[in-house]
């Protein structure tokens, strides 16, 4: 079984402590060093704004310092990462304050992209585009409804309406079309939720999971010469051996901690798989410098899947 060395490993460590941003060493620290959530709750807090939203490049593709609904989902996934979950914490204030504001979503959903971030630097599914905003705010609202569903006050106009949103979200699945780069991804985590919360009562649990296991199987790609580019792979959607995905689809899962483990550069870390295309001309110095705070971002994330499937020695 190919696994990363004691000595690779260095070398990735390496690699982080001269190149990574602070936010994602701080991260680091805490997954393989012992290091503390204060640390990471800290810088973190510099990416967050007074309307107690997220913005500022911690999405590294979108450079718009304003506060919009993914960049703030994406810190709550961080605060997932390191299982904080204190809501009188000035962070949670903060999020509660801007998702209670209403800026950026309306009744059927929490906004993908937002008219500012046209005027930064950005890569091109960042442009503000409604028609986008349809079927990619789906995996959006599904984050951010159940991160409400989890810390919300029961009786708050904003349970309700991740509640009522959690309803609206299921339904799709009865007839699903394009549900955006994030869509299947969230379903996870809002189903995982529902569960989690004993919330079944008003959905078809046995429909939902059944559906959404079908979605991620269909998703993965199988063949592994397409790996290289940006599509879904097995650990997309199956991050450790627990996975209720994992047993269907065991075999590609172990091809692709091989694969990470054989694709890693000598003496370095691994690159991304996509670019910012059209928009690779327009911001070129933006680009290189998104594409090498991605790649600590990336560090952390296969080491984890590696850790969880005994691939790291």
């Amino acid at each position: 079984m190919k696994t990363i060395s004691k000595n690779e490993f260095e070398e990735i460590k390496t690699w982080m402590y001269r190149n990574a941003r602070p936010l994602e060493l701080a991260i680091w620290k805490y997954e393989f060093e012992n290091g503390s959530k204060e640390d990471v709750l800290s810088v973190l807090s510099y990416y967050q704004n007074e309307d107690g939203g997220f913005g500022n490049a911690l999405e590294p593709d979108n450079w718009n310092p304003n506060s919009t609904p993914y960049t703030t989902l994406n810190a709550i996934d961080k605060l997932k990462e390191i299982n904080f979950t204190d809501i009188n914490h000035p962070i949670f204030k903060g999020i509660f304050k801007f998702l209670e504001s209403g800026i950026h979503n309306n009744e059927n959903s929490w906004k993908f992209n937002i008219p500012t971030n046209d005027n930064y630097p950005h890569a091109p599914w960042w442009n503000y585009n409604e028609e986008a905003n349809e079927y990619e705010s789906i995996g959006v609202s599904a984050g951010i409804a159940s991160f409400l569903l989890k810390y919300a006050d029961k009786d708050s106009k904003l349970y309700k309406k991740a509640y009522t949103k959690a309803i609206q979200l299921m339904e799709k699945l009865y007839t699903p079309n394009n549900l955006g780069d994030m869509g299947i991804d969230g379903y996870i985590t809002l189903r995982n939720t529902i569960l989690q919360l004993g919330l079944t009562n008003n959905f078809d649990m046995e429909f939902i999971s059944k559906a959404i296991k079908g979605l991620v199987n269909v998703s993965i790609e199988r063949d592994v010469t397409k790996w290289e580019f940006y599509v879904n792979k097995p650990s997309n959607f199956i991050t450790s051996p627990n996975s209720e995905y994992y047993k269907e689809n065991e075999e590609i899962m172990q091809k692709e901690l091989d694969y990470i483990i054989e694709t890693r550069p000598e003496n370095g870390v691994w690159g991304i798989t996509w670019s910012w295309f059209e928009h690779n001309d327009k911001y070129p110095k933006e680009f290189a410098i998104s594409e090498h705070w991605w790649k600590a971002d990336i560090v952390i994330k296969k080491l984890k899947l590696l850790r969880s499937f005994g691939r790291v020695e």
